[in-house]
Formats: structure tokens, C-alpha cells, sequence
């Protein structure tokens, strides 16, 4: 056997045994077409335009989906994600062995919710989450802080937008296992 017969070969029989042993991939969404209105979310803090990032950091990560769609026409909508930046610190600093300033730790608390709109169950919900990320404070750029918090916006929007889709595809298992029982 040829070299290229080989790879091609073993190649082939690792990706059948990985759809044979149920892996998935987390982030892809082949499910029936959904819905999601997506409110601008409420920024309880001092820190201007905030919100506006995590609408857009949430956006791109939906954008990767074919098959669910964010909305601003709630009537349409299958599913509403809503959420609050609830506050913003600098609570922690780090120092060098000169007892300079040397890093600073911002931290993000929020929280959100999905709601299912046809009954209005709610699927998930996080009321107090945290989340932190360090900054150099030895640079003397000005963008360094805005740096950061957009790490944390954008992990944080990954994390919703994973968990989104494990919620719905809990939600459409429930709905074929209901629809199963109902026949």
C-alpha cells in the first residue's frame, strides 16, 4: 500500500470512529432553525459603551451558527437572551519586587438569562457570574484596561454561546421526546 493510501485509510477510520462513539462538535448547531431576540443588554455600571460591546462580542459569536439567528422582533423569536452588566472593578493589584505597580485585575459581574418564548420556561439562568482578567499596568498605553475587559467580553460570550446551544438541544430533545408521548 501506497503512503497516500495509508493516510487516506487511517484518516477515514478516525473520522468514522469518532461519529460512532457520539462526539460532537460543541459549537456547531444542526438542529432546526431557531429564532433569538437579543435585547441590548442593561449596563448598571459607570463604564460607557459596554453594553454595546457585549451586544456586538455576542453577535459574532452567534453569527458562526447557520441555523440560529439573532432577532430584534420578539414576536418572531423562539428564545429571548437577556442579560445585565451588573458591575465593573479594579479590585486587585500586583506588585514587583521594587513595590511598583506591576498588573491589575479587572472584574466583571453579570448576569443573563434564555427564555423560551412560546412557554415561557426559562432554560437557563445565571444570576451572579464573575469574571476576571489581569492588565499590565506598566505600559503606557491608555487601551491597555479596554483590552482586557473585551478578553472578558468576548470569553464570556463564548461561554453563552455554547451554553445557548446545549440548551437548545436539550430543548429539542424535550420537545421530540414530548411529541413521541403525545402520539
Amino acid at each position: 500500500m501506497t503512503g497516500k493510501i495509508k493516510n487516506l485509510l487511517f484518516f477515514l477510520c478516525f473520522f468514522l470512529l469518532l461519529g460512532g462513539c457520539g462526539y460532537y462538535f460543541p459549537n456547531v448547531y444542526t438542529g432546526p432553525e431557531r429564532l433569538v431576540y437579543m435585547p441590548n443588554w442593561k449596563n448598571r455600571t459607570d463604564k460607557l459603551g459596554i453594553d454595546n460591546s457585549m451586544y456586538k462580542s455576542l453577535s459574532a459569536w452567534f453569527q458562526k451558527s447557520e441555523k440560529i439567528n439573532l432577532t430584534k422582533d420578539r414576536e418572531r423569536a423562539d428564545l429571548v437572551l437577556a442579560g445585565e452588566i451588573i458591575s465593573i472593578d479594579l479590585p486587585g493589584i500586583g506588585w514587583n519586587t521594587d513595590a511598583q505597580t506591576t498588573d491589575v485585575k479587572i472584574m466583571l459581574r453579570l448576569r443573563y438569562v434564555l427564555k423560551n418564548v412560546r412557554t415561557g420556561k426559562i432554560l437557563w439562568e445565571v444570576p451572579n457570574e464573575v469574571w476576571t482578567e489581569n492588565y499590565n499596568t506598566l505600559t503606557n498605553r491608555a487601551d491597555t484596561a479596554d483590552k482586557a475587559v473585551d478578553e472578558i467580553l468576548d470569553e464570556v460570550s463564548e461561554k453563552i454561546y455554547l451554553g445557548t446551544l446545549n440548551k437548545i438541544r436539550k430543548m429539542n430533545r424535550d420537545l421530540s421526546v414530548d411529541g413521541a408521548n403525545d402520539k
